[in-house]
C-alpha cells in the first residue's frame, strides 16, 4: 500500500512539473516571524527625503547625502529621475544595463556601461566588486540604487562585506519575495538579508503596487518591495518605525490600487 501511495505521489509531482507547477515545503511561522523582526525599519537621527520623481523612479533615502560623490545604479529604465536628481546635487552616477543602448538622459556626470550586474565577469555581465574597482578604486561612501529584476540576490551573495561597507546608503528593489513562503526560497532570501544587516539597518520599506500581496499564515507579503538601508556607523540613535506609509511615499504604478506596507513587516510580535 505504501509503495502504491508513493507511486501515485511521484506521478502527481511529475504531472505538476510537466505543467510548470512545483510544490515545495512551506516555511515555518516561527522562521518568518524571526525574519520580519530582523528587517523591521527604524527611525534614525536622519529624516527621510524623497530623491527622484513623484512616481516610479523616486525613492526615500536618509537625509545624509552630504559628501557622497558617487552613485552606482545598475538597472536602467526609461525613467531615471533618481539619478537626474543626484546629478543635480553634483553626484556622479555610474549606470549599467545590457538591455538598453543608453540611459534616458545625457549629463557629464553620467557614465553608462552596456552590461548587466551579476556574480560573473564576461561579455554580458560584470560584478559589483570589479565595477567599483575600475570606476572608483580609491573612494568610499557611495550610494547604491539597484533594480535588476531578481539579480540582486546573486550580486549581494557575490560581493564581499568590505565592498558593501563602501556604501553609505543602499536602495534595493527586492523581487520574488513571495518565495519567503517556500522553505528553500526563504533560506536564500534570509541569507541575503542576514549579510546586509551585519552593517546596515533598514530605514524604509515601500511596497511596489505592481503586484497584489500574497497571504500566508496570517502574513501579507508584497512580491516586490523597495528597501532603503543606512550603514550603522551613520546612526547615532534609532527607534522602531511604526507609521506607514510615510508622507513622502507615492504609488509606483498609477493605474493600480495602492496598499500600505503590511503590519507584519514592522509590527510583528
Amino acid at each position: 500500500m505504501g509503495s502504491l501511495a508513493a507511486n501515485i505521489k511521484d506521478r502527481f509531482k511529475s504531472f505538476l512539473l510537466a505543467n510548470k507547477i512545483r510544490i515545495g515545503r512551506t516555511t515555518e511561522v516561527a522562521r518568518l516571524k524571526e525574519f520580519f523582526r530582523a528587517v523591521k525599519p527604524v527611525w534614525t537621527n536622519h529624516d527621510l527625503i524623497r530623491v527622484g520623481g513623484q512616481r516610479d523612479g523616486g525613492y526615500l533615502v536618509p537625509d545624509d547625502l552630504e559628501n557622497i560623490e558617487i552613485c552606482f545604479s545598475p538597472g536602467v529604465s526609461v525613467i531615471a529621475d533618481f539619478e537626474q536628481d543626484l546629478v543635480s546635487r553634483g553626484v556622479k552616477c555610474f549606470l549599467a544595463d545590457h538591455s538598453v543602448e543608453a540611459p534616458p538622459f545625457k549629463h557629464e556626470l553620467i557614465d553608462f556601461e552596456k552590461k548587466y550586474l551579476g556574480p560573473v565577469e564576461d561579455n554580458v555581465f560584470m560584478t559589483l566588486e570589479n565595477w567599483i574597482n575600475r570606476k572608483a578604486p580609491n573612494k568610499t561612501d557611495f550610494i547604491l540604487q539597484m533594480d535588476i529584476d531578481g539579480g540582486e540576490y546573486g550580486v549581494i551573495f557575490d560581493t564581499s562585506l568590505d565592498t558593501l561597507r563602501k556604501f553609505r546608503i543602499l536602495v534595493i528593489e527586492f523581487h520574488g519575495l513571495g518565495q519567503l513562503c517556500d522553505k528553500l526560497g526563504f533560506e536564500l532570501i534570509n541569507l541575503t538579508f542576514t549579510k546586509l544587516l551585519r552593517d546596515f539597518d533598514v530605514v524604509h520599506i515601500h511596497p511596489n503596487n505592481c503586484f497584489p500581496t500574497i497571504r500566508y499564515q496570517g502574513f501579507e507579503i508584497p512580491p516586490l518591495l523597495e528597501f532603503t538601508f543606512l550603514r550603522k556607523d551613520r546612526i547615532s540613535n534609532k527607534q522602531s518605525a511604526v507609521t506607514f506609509p510615510h508622507p513622502l511615499d507615492r504609488k509606483s504604478v498609477q493605474a493600480n490600487e495602492d496598499y500600505p506596507l503590511p503590519k507584519c513587516w514592522y509590527a510583528v510580535t
